[in-house]
């Protein structure tokens, strides 16, 4: 009787969802825009990083066909030119705002939350409108949209539907009275348009992202890189930071001791170096008052091989010292650095086989990087060193298996 219940319950907010009745929303702003608001538009698309995911490779700028590779199968980006045919030449504000909030297309079809309207739904509608003035003010590209390739049952509009009936609800950031604008203001960028618990949250079996962990970490599915935690110490926690060297990794990919590499290399290199140091500094204030959990090390402390000594005497220390002191504002230190010793070795490993590289900003125009090492150290080899670096010089963090490393090195290169 129970699970004929739950059935009937997700079979009555199926259709609920797919009959499309949420009630009209009133368009805000004019169908054409003043230049003001093109630009504030301009400005939000970079906040929110739209182009890196709407445009594919070599391809024109928000005319889509980038593949998203999910565990259920291949999203493709959709033409976000003013495009007739198959952009949005013939979308309304109202159509814009609905497909940030709601997740529909005009017509009621439901998206994917490979578009992340779990977090755009934030976003305000004004915002929403510069956004679609600065999208059709772009030249029409022509370029039809590539079909999706999902598999059984993840392809159909009813799967969709009884998903969103389990884990999406439609909101509006509402400012919370405890806190100052500034806060507000940074909480509002970080939740909406910045969507880091996309990245920074784990997901469930279906691709649900559980608010209860917002921002404590995750793997990212398909790319092989962790996303580490924002509400730990440990990891990638700030509450111990000064707001300006929050400011600066955000800006230029760069701060004292700190650089990003990865997919958020992509997310400073095309979205936050372009942000005011007004909305870079609310973000910090923000990202800084989140509470912090501890996490206790693992219990298994190594001690470092001569192995993985030797490996790094001829392979790192060159760059990042003896003692792993690092050089300042080119190379990072490994001695007390949380990506070094933080639980998971999954973006250590990621680093060491396929390089690590800082984006190009105007914060930091000519950044060093770390070429890649899988040709040159096998599994053992860079299990040994990682495992030095992780348990000398004062870092006490677990060891890094040979199984740990194989097992990245035969997934597909991110």
């Amino acid at each position: 009787m129970l699970l004929a219940a739950v059935v009937v319950a997700l079979a009555l907010g199926a259709w609920w969802l797919l009959a499309d009745t949420s009630p009209t929303v009133s368009a805000v702003g004019s169908t054409n825009p003043v230049v003001a608001q093109v630009e504030r538009g301009a400005y939000l698309a970079r906040a929110g990083n739209c182009m890196a995911c709407h445009t594919s490779q070599g391809g024109e700028p928000y005319a889509g066909g980038r593949p998203i590779e999910t565990p259920f199968g291949t999203v493709y980006s959709s033409n976000l030119t003013p495009d007739r045919s198959n952009g949005i030449g013939n979308w309304t504000s109202v159509d814009f705002w609905r497909a940030l909030h709601e997740g529909r297309a005009p017509g009621g079809r439901l998206l994917y939350p490979a578009f992340p309207y779990t977090s755009f739904t934030q976003v305000s509608q004004p915002d929403a409108d510069a956004l679609f003035a600065f999208l059709r003010s772009l030249q029409p590209v022509a370029m039809a949209n590539r079909p999706h390739a999902m598999r059984w049952p993840y392809d159909s509009q009813l799967a969709l539907a009884a998903w969103r009936t389990l884990y999406f609800k439609p909101m509006v950031f509402q400012n919370d009275p405890a806190h100052d604008v500034q806060w507000n203001r940074g909480a509002y960028l970080v939740r909406g348009l910045g969507h880091c618990s996309a990245c920074h949250t784990s997901r469930n079996l279906l691709g649900a992202i559980d608010e209860r962990f917002a921002l404590a970490g995750g793997t990212m599915p398909m790319s092989n890189w962790y996303a580490p935690s924002l509400l730990q110490a440990n990891e990638a926690g700030l509450s111990q930071w000064e707001i300006a060297d929050i400011v600066r990794l955000l800006g230029s990919g760069q701060a004292r001791n700190a650089s990003v590499a990865g997919p958020m290399a992509e997310v400073v290199l095309h979205g936050t170096q372009y942000l005011t140091q007004q909305d870079l500094t609310a973000m910090a204030v923000y990202l800084k008052s989140l509470p912090q959990e501890a996490m206790p090390r693992d219990a298994d402390m190594v001690v470092s091989s001569a192995i993985g000594g030797g490996i790094y005497d001829d392979q790192c220390a060159q760059c990042h010292g003896k003692q792993g002191e690092g050089v300042a504002g080119a190379y990072p230190a490994l001695v007390g650095n949380r990506a070094v010793t933080m639980r998971s070795t999954t973006n250590l490993v990621q680093i060491v086989l396929h390089g690590g590289f800082a984006p190009a900003t105007r914060g930091n125009p000519r950044p060093f990087g770390m070429p890649p090492y899988q040709l040159v150290l096998d599994d053992k080899a860079v299990a040994a060193v990682l495992t030095h670096i992780r348990s000398s010089w004062g870092n006490q963090a677990g060891a890094v298996t040979e199984l740990e490393v194989s097992r990245y090195r035969s997934r597909e290169t991110p």
